[in-house]
């Protein structure tokens, strides 16, 4: 039977030391996981490990770690494919990041995690009038909500959130994906306060920079991204829901940015974003900026002439392509998650594909042309 080095970083807080690193040598077959690896390890070699498991099936997400540097579920991360991607052959175990540390492996969900679910009201705000019977919900409905519905809660995002390392108050990719579950669902009746609050707040949705590491991280493809990204465009396009964030004008800035020049003229998204050059909120913004503007310049990354001007306009392909989506009664947008045609014997669930449920209820669905 093979075996396999797993390098666990220590941690014991009673003990006032700094963490460590302890090398463990396990022999388990290659299609057994990292966490039989740390099972077999607490049971043999050192019980005094901290690893935090329940089901061993990938739905409880009890056992999210770091394996090589990346966030995983220890019982979904064969050994065989965790060496594969260790570098030097040993297969790095530590705690995820982003959440207190209790001891080794295990971190203080209830901090961090938890926590920020709760911020965000998860439970259904019954909408009025309340039905005798029940809620008749479009089956395209809750096909828009799968993917957020699959989030076993893992955190596994929340460890490697770019945003919450520079803002630990930002409600994060779990929560938020949670967010859009009740936003997305037409039986809650609460639908702009949620937006409003999470709009409004510093450290809400406009506080993701888009970095898409929670989408790779995410073991169950709930792509925590991509529902932040729909709360936004519900938010604006649906609710007009202007924040103090100044996240609505700057999307908006955006697309007429894009529409005018193209392709992004970045020299007018500051400005454009507080209203314009002149405006009253863009004064201290364009000020603010003028250290990384000059910057920018002395190393030639942008010259005055195409900072100053517009040396591009949008070609009459682009200027089509806004014309159709300015003339539509009503916004279209598509849940990149379920594939497959009701005609089909077995329908195909796949991550990433393209689907016919439409944003929350709120527009008919449309079916693509690659389903």
């Amino acid at each position: 039977m093979p075996e396999y080095v797993l390098r666990i970083r220590r941690y014991s807080p009673d003990t006032g030391a700094a963490a460590r690193w302890q090398d463990f040598t396990v022999d388990l077959e290659p299609h057994q996981s990292v966490l039989d690896g740390l099972l077999q390890i607490r049971d043999r070699q050192d019980g005094s490990v901290g690893i935090r498991s329940s089901c061993q099936a990938a739905i409880c997400g009890s056992c999210g770690v770091r394996i090589n540097g990346r966030p995983h579920l220890a019982c979904h991360t064969h050994l065989e494919s965790a060496l594969g991607t260790s570098g030097d052959g040993i297969i790095t175990v530590e705690p995820m990041g982003n959440m207190p540390v209790l001891k080794d492996l295990i971190v203080d969900m209830d901090a961090v995690h938890w926590k920020k679910i709760k911020r965000v009201t998860p439970w259904l705000v019954n909408s009025e009038p309340v039905p005798e019977r029940e809620y008749v919900v479009p089956a395209q409905s809750m096909l828009d909500i799968t993917q957020s519905m699959a989030c076993i809660q893992c955190g596994c995002c929340v460890s490697d959130c770019l945003s919450m390392e520079v803002d630990p108050l930002f409600i994060g990719p779990a929560a938020l994906a949670k967010a859009y579950r009740f936003v997305g669902d037409p039986r809650d009746g609460e639908h702009p306060a949620r937006l409003k609050d999470l709009a409004q707040d510093p450290h809400g949705m406009y506080d993701c920079t888009h970095c898409f590491n929670c989408i790779e991280a995410c073991p169950k493809g709930v792509a925590p991204m991509n529902q932040i990204m729909r709360l936004r465009r519900i938010a604006s396009a649906d609710y007009g829901i202007e924040d103090d964030n100044n996240g609505y004008r700057h999307e908006h800035a955006f697309v007429r940015n894009i529409e005018r020049n193209g392709l992004l003229h970045e020299a007018d998204l500051l400005p454009d974003s507080y209203g314009g050059k002149f405006h009253p909120r863009a004064v201290p913004a364009l000020v603010g900026s003028l250290p990384a503007i000059v910057k920018a310049l002395m190393r030639r990354k942008v010259t005055l002439g195409k900072a100053l001007g517009h040396p591009h306009k949008a070609p009459d392909d682009v200027k089509r392509i806004f014309k159709v989506v300015h003339q539509r009664p009503e916004r279209r947008e598509l849940n990149l998650y379920v594939t497959g045609t009701e005609d089909e014997d077995e329908p195909t669930y796949a991550r990433g594909g393209p689907t016919d449920g439409s944003s929350a209820g709120h527009t008919p669905a449309e079916r693509s042309p690659n389903a």
